[in-house]
């Protein structure tokens, strides 16, 4: 009975180790981009202009904060692992925030749509708030993620004029699973997971949902 319960624990931990790898909040930018050109108006776009704004995002929120983290891994010697505790979160935050800084000023430069802009603004708001909470709680990113999609969603169904309750109820059960394996990895407690996913949905909300237009900060950023 114990073997039993030990390898259902094993197997319970892998999952939550997949889980947690396929649904990295690097990738949900791209992720945001990509479903944007896939299944909406934006699909009559050109493909050469599509490909282009996707390398950028890829480039700016994925490649660069990786490698970026994987050097300063190498160079002072952490295992990947050791990036979880909280006094050495700052330095892999703060090369995300950076390349995204990279990234916004870029698609400015590009004049590419405010709602565009907004996503990628909407990450970099995101990871300046988790690596400020980040002095007293270490609040889930991949949560931040996930609330950021859903966000994104309800966001974009209002812009877009579509009915966003299919993808809702698929990106919440998403969700739900996301933050059940942070907790069985014990790399966030319940409080810090649900902080996340707040974190994630209001700023998307603020940045990108059409009545924020209406905040002072919109018109400064767009």
């Amino acid at each position: 009975m114990d073997k039993e319960l030990v390898i259902s624990d094993m197997v319970m931990l892998r999952v939550a180790r997949i889980i947690s790898m396929v649904f990295t909040p690097f990738s949900i930018p791209f992720l945001s981009f990509l479903v944007l050109f896939l299944f909406s108006y934006l699909h009559m776009l050109p493909t050469i202009y599509k490909v282009y704004v996707l390398g950028i995002v890829y480039c700016f929120t994925i490649l660069m904060p990786t490698v970026s983290i994987f050097l300063f891994r190498k160079i002072n010697g952490i295992a990947r692992h050791e990036l979880g505790q909280r006094k050495k979160r700052y330095i892999p935050i703060l090369l995300t925030i950076l390349s995204y800084i990279f990234c916004w000023l870029m698609m400015r430069r590009l004049n590419l749509p405010p709602y565009m802009v907004g996503i990628i603004f909407s990450a970099l708001l995101v990871s300046v708030i988790c690596m400020i909470a980040n002095l007293k709680w270490k609040l889930s990113e991949h949560m931040a993620g996930a609330g950021g999609v859903i966000g994104g969603l309800v966001a974009f169904s209002e812009l877009f004029s579509y009915n966003p309750v299919g993808w809702l109820c698929i990106f919440i059960l998403i969700a739900g699973v996301l933050g059940s394996a942070r907790i069985v990895l014990r790399h966030h407690t319940l409080g810090e997971v649900l902080a996340g996913f707040v974190v994630g949905l209001v700023c998307t909300l603020l940045v990108l949902h059409p009545v924020s237009s209406l905040l002072f900060f919109r018109i400064l950023l767009f």
